[in-house]
């Protein structure tokens, strides 16, 4: 089983940046694509970025040049550093991971929070 623990999120006022991180573990072979996504009030949950397992990332055209996918496999974390937010980004945010299984299966494990709060 896969576990996803995230950190990062708060307060922050228009403008401002946070760091998103969200790492992996427990007993699994490897993880594939991670993902980020959010869900603001009200709305139903949006992919924000999403990164491969080699390191090409893809996002959201609302985000596009503003955030910024990372992640280091060594130990299965991925990144999101958020730049020029906006209030209207106010959300819960989602952290998502491929998990390949014996047997050519593969689930997605994911992992709720932290709360992205900014500020009008």
């Amino acid at each position: 089983q896969v576990q996803l623990v995230a950190s990062g999120g708060g307060l922050v006022e228009a403008g401002g940046s946070l760091r998103l991180s969200c790492g992996a573990s427990g007993t699994f072979f490897s993880i594939g694509a991670m993902r980020w996504f959010r869900q603001a009030p009200g709305h139903s949950r949006e992919l924000v970025a999403g990164i491969t397992r080699d390191g090409v990332p893809d996002y959201a055209d609302s985000v596009k040049g503003r955030f910024t996918i990372s992640r280091v496999n060594a130990n299965n974390t991925v990144y999101l550093q958020m730049n020029s937010l906006k209030p209207e980004e106010t959300a819960l945010s989602y952290c998502a991971a491929a998990a390949p299984i014996p047997g050519g299966a593969t689930y997605t494990a994911w992992g709720q929070g932290p709360q992205v709060t900014v500020a009008s």
